[in-house]
């Protein structure tokens, strides 16, 4: 028979190898492995848009645009009808923020180049610098700048001019004259080309792809028009209706086509193609794009008619991810915006912070201002205490295994799409709502460890290797004693 001190020694050998591993695990953890990284945070809920300020100072608005490099707010405006002994309509420079007015241009040439106070109708393009080309009836063509009383103007020969935008080149501006499209001289109104189309009035232009989408609602046509051929190049059939055009806007960064159409706005890709549609309940009448978060916006202005099914009133602003036409926020209703007295217009601050929209029926322009709301505060009952309770890992009966249990738990947004709303062409399963088109935003990255990631974990590990030491020692003792006791060949 063998002695027993193989016995003692496999086990010593045991105990000691054990010891040794778990230092090595426990220093592997802090010595070169990354820290875990915190899952992401869920999009917030309740993501919209609030009432920041109404101004009541640019008369009757019709059409707005936000200059991209000087940041002026210009407005196009109109007389108001209860201030009879006041004409406010001309050209208005507001500050976006308050809605001050930094000048007004209330001098604009007539016909035969009189100066009056005019009626603008539309802007057409942003000047270099500061500044804007608009339009005022019947067939004024102008340009003014902040600061300006007297605006450059010319008259177009012809017939009304219907739409305005800009032109290919510099000094010059594209009309609509009816299903006629120029493009004219700024200093002088001289048509310098022009296209006659089959029907329509209004156009969009896409300057980075050089193209004119030349709108006709009467005959359900869209246009797509080579600016530099000045010639039609595509014909998309509209779908079939009864109602008035809304509006024809162009997505700068994608090159899609937004038209609104009846109840309904719909999108064609640059090519032409069919991307999709979005429905609500009252007429969409405006829309406009950010490029920065990828974000398209549309005013739906209510009919005005209590008479119609429906009708309460009050307009609606709804936002969406271009790419898809996802709906991103709840949509913020706009008391009191009917299309009766007017079409609303609405101006994006660069980001999407900020969205103005006018309201002619009103004589009101408001601001609108993005608003999250602050996310819960952690419940404590979801945090293990600092002294856990080893009850604590038995699981609940009726509890399968690897199922969380108990208030607090997370679910990844993965896991859980958001449904698209009702109107949106965006597929089935697809996360929406909450960051505007954005990443969701990361949690709170962990504490770094101070002086290295070793630090954290030292303590335990000087205190592991203790315990190994003295296992090894005690182990050698019980072998010493062993070995010096006679006698002991038998089974123990």
């Amino acid at each position: 028979m063998k002695p027993h001190a193989p016995r003692v020694t496999g086990a010593l050998v045991f105990t000691t190898a054990t010891a040794a591993a778990l230092i090595v695990a426990v220093t592997a953890g802090g010595a070169g492995a990354e820290p875990a990284a915190p899952s992401p945070q869920a999009a917030p809920g309740g993501v919209t848009y609030r009432e920041a300020g109404r101004f009541t100072t640019a008369g009757k608005p019709r059409d707005l645009l936000l200059h991209p490099e000087s940041r002026n707010l210009y407005v196009g405006s109109d007389d108001l009808a209860d201030t009879a002994d006041v004409n406010e309509g001309g050209l208005y420079v507001l500050n976006p923020a308050d809605g001050s007015v930094r000048s007004t241009v209330t001098r604009i040439p007539g016909p035969t180049g009189t100066l009056g106070r005019r009626a603008v109708t539309r802007i057409g393009a942003a000047l270099p610098g500061d500044g804007v080309v608009f339009g005022y009836p019947l067939r004024g063509i102008g340009t003014a700048r902040t600061g300006d009383e007297t605006a450059a103007g010319a008259w177009v020969a012809g017939a009304t001019v219907t739409d305005i935008g800009p032109g290919t080149g510099p000094g010059t501006a594209l009309v609509a004259q009816g299903p006629v499209l120029a493009e004219v001289d700024l200093a002088t109104a001289a048509v310098r080309r022009s296209l006659t189309l089959e029907g329509g009035d209004s156009f969009a232009v896409d300057a980075a792809r050089k193209t004119v989408w030349f709108t006709d609602f009467a005959n359900r046509r869209l246009y797509k028009v080579d600016t530099e051929r000045l010639a039609v190049v595509a014909t998309v059939e509209l779908p079939a209706g009864e109602g008035f055009g809304g509006f024809t806007e162009v997505d700068p960064q994608t090159g899609a086509v937004w038209v609104g159409l009846d109840n309904s706005v719909v999108v064609y890709a640059a090519t032409g193609t069919w991307l999709g549609a979005l429905s609500g309940k009252d007429l969409p009448r405006a829309a406009r794009f950010d490029s920065a978060t990828g974000q398209a916006f549309v005013v739906w202005q209510d009919a005005g008619d209590p008479s119609l099914p429906g009708s309460d009133n009050d307009g609606t602003l709804t936002v969406h991810r271009s790419a898809d036409l996802t709906e991103l926020v709840r949509p913020v209703v706009l008391p009191g915006n009917q299309v009766q007295l007017g079409v609303a217009s609405l101006a994006v601050q660069p980001g999407a912070e900020v969205v103005l929209v006018s309201s002619p029926a009103q004589g009101t322009i408001t601001r609108l201002e993005r608003f999250v709301p602050p996310e819960p505060s952690p419940d404590p009952s979801s945090h293990p205490s600092p002294s856990p309770d080893p009850s604590a890992s038995a699981p609940s009966p009726g509890a399968s295994a690897g199922t969380p249990t108990g208030p607090g738990t997370a679910t990844s947004p993965a896991a859980s799409p958001v449904p698209a709303p009702a109107g949106s062409t965006a597929a089935p399963g697809a996360v929406v709502g909450g960051t505007g088109g954005q990443p969701p935003a990361a949690g709170p990255a962990p504490t770094p460890a101070p002086h290295g990631s070793l630090a954290s974990t030292g303590t335990t590990v000087l205190s592991l290797a203790g315990t190994a030491a003295a296992l090894t020692l005690a182990g050698w003792a019980l072998l010493r004693f062993r070995a010096g006791r006679p006698g002991r060949t038998g089974p123990g």
